[in-house]
């Protein structure tokens, strides 16, 4: 159902959607649905369009994130303080494009995302430590592999705002840990400070705002000795509880 949804909406081509909604400084609303909930909100959302490149609606993207030895980052996420960030690599599968990609905490809690293209974290380190040192976040020590992700991303655009919903989501531990996210998908929503009409839609059909983070859920799920508490209702309610190995 969410698929046919979804490819019922007319298209958006990548240009407008990045002339209309870049949107790197942004607030984030993450909800955790089934498909049909979502299906049944994403079609009702009054002139929507999603990105199609090429005539392709889903996009693949493999993200691996770093973070110091003892964590720094996912401990500061977990804490919930205010200086937090995250650094990864993101790999868009189709295009065969890489990114390394600093997320930091903004004014009002905004999301603010800077990157710079590569595959190659080390190689971007003074990049990584000029956005952290801007953030007042004074970063010393190695930064290694720690989780990754992969997962099927499809994009809407809905005014100024996006909305994105990513399926097949798999989370991945560098000793081959795989944990899938079974029978959900997530919506996030982007928007400036106010909610969008998703998000207004999405509250009156009961829906309410999820605290998920691809990199810390992911790494609470895959190792339950680390802090959870930030992301317990998400584990309980949403996540399998076992992982598998790969050889």
């Amino acid at each position: 159902m969410l698929t046919a949804v979804l490819a019922e909406l007319p298209p958006v081509s990548l240009e407008e959607l990045v002339g209309t909604a870049a949107l790197l400084t942004r607030v984030d609303r993450k909800y955790v649905l089934p498909p049909d909930a979502a299906a049944a909100v994403l079609g009702r959302l009054p002139g929507a369009r999603v990105l199609a490149i090429g005539g392709q609606r889903g996009f693949g993207y493999d993200s691996v994130y770093v973070d110091t030895p003892g964590l720094a980052g996912f401990h500061l996420a977990a804490r919930g303080r205010r200086r937090r960030f995250k650094v990864r690599q993101r790999t868009y599968t189709d295009a065969g494009e890489s990114w390394v990609e600093v997320k930091t905490r903004g004014p009002r809690g905004a999301t603010v995302k800077e990157r710079v293209a590569g595959d190659d974290v080390a190689g971007a380190r003074r990049f990584v430590d000029d956005v952290l040192v801007r953030s007042g976040i004074d970063l010393l020590g190695d930064l290694v592999p720690v989780l990754g992700t992969r997962y099927t991303r499809t994009t809407l655009l809905l005014d100024t705002a996006r909305v994105t919903v990513d399926a097949d989501l798999v989370w991945r531990s560098p000793s081959g840990g795989l944990l899938p996210l079974v029978d959900r998908v997530v919506v996030e929503t982007k928007s400036g400070s106010a909610p969008s009409t998703a998000d207004r839609l999405l509250w009156r059909a009961g829906h309410r705002p999820a605290r998920i983070s691809k990199y810390g859920t992911g790494l609470a799920a895959l190792h339950p000795e680390l802090p959870r508490n930030r992301w317990h209702a998400t584990l309980t309610r949403h996540l399998a509880t076992h992982t598998t190995e790969t050889s």
